[in-house]
């Protein structure tokens, strides 16, 4: 369970674990403030990729929120403020809490942080890292994308959409990998929803076009739509039942 606890303060307003960081400051939330203290690396990932650091409460991921695609020629990181409780980073914090106490596999959210510029705002995500993980993409590039794999993506996706928890961008990037098991990743924009085929079968509609645009058939002829992507459907309507 989370212990979420609200900071205001000339840094922003950040909401926070304080089960698992008793104390945030807006300094969080600052590259450089985790560089000087030689406890920051970046890797690929999102747009402009994302900073790994080393927090008291262990390996964590900052990303800032940033718009893709035209429109982040003219608002950049900037958001319209419609109310605290609106804010990109304030439900996408909300909604990881949730799918934690429900025991889906997500990164835990530590904090998250907006700052008024106006009439609009930026923000900030501070999650807990998934250990020694590889995305999807990752593991069809170096050819360990197979039908076993495939079907625990199905049922992966299943356990999310028996809850009604919406992915809004099911893609490879957004599925890590590791010896654990599977996890789903940046919930931005995601949301609880009734029930529904429709909207299921547009996310999963979603992954399989991003499989396709990475190269999957490409990698595996006519492998991917004769076995890999059956593998997945199968597994995924046994566990959606169970």
């Amino acid at each position: 369970m989370t212990e979420q606890r609200v900071e205001e303060g000339a840094g922003g307003t950040i909401l926070f674990d304080a089960a698992r960081v008793p104390q945030v400051d807006a300094n969080w939330f600052l590259p450089q403030y985790w560089r000087e203290r030689d406890a920051l690396r970046s890797q690929p990932g999102g747009r402009g990729g994302v900073a790994i650091i080393d927090t008291p409460a262990g390996e964590a991921v900052l990303r800032h929120y940033r718009r893709g695609g035209m429109v982040a020629r003219l608002l950049g990181d900037r958001y319209l403020f419609t109310g605290a409780r609106r804010t990109r980073s304030a439900r996408e914090f909300r909604l990881l809490a949730e799918l934690c106490r429900r025991g889906l596999p997500v990164p835990a959210p530590l904090a998250s942080r907006f700052v008024r510029h106006g009439l609009r705002y930026s923000a900030d995500l501070i999650t807990a890292r998934i250990p020694s993980a590889a995305t999807l993409a990752e593991r069809l590039a170096d050819g360990a994308f197979n039908a076993v794999l495939a079907r625990r993506v199905g049922e992966l996706v299943a356990r999310f959409h028996r809850e009604g928890a919406w992915h809004a961008d099911l893609n490879a990037h957004n599925v890590l990998v590791n010896d654990s098991g599977l996890y789903l990743i940046d919930f931005d924009r995601g949301r609880l929803r009734t029930p529904a085929a429709r909207w299921r079968q547009a996310n999963l509609a979603r992954l399989k076009r991003s499989l396709i645009k990475l190269g999957a058939r490409d990698a595996a002829g006519d492998t991917f739509d004769a076995e890999w992507w059956p593998a997945l459907m199968e597994q995924y309507e046994r566990s959606l039942h169970a």
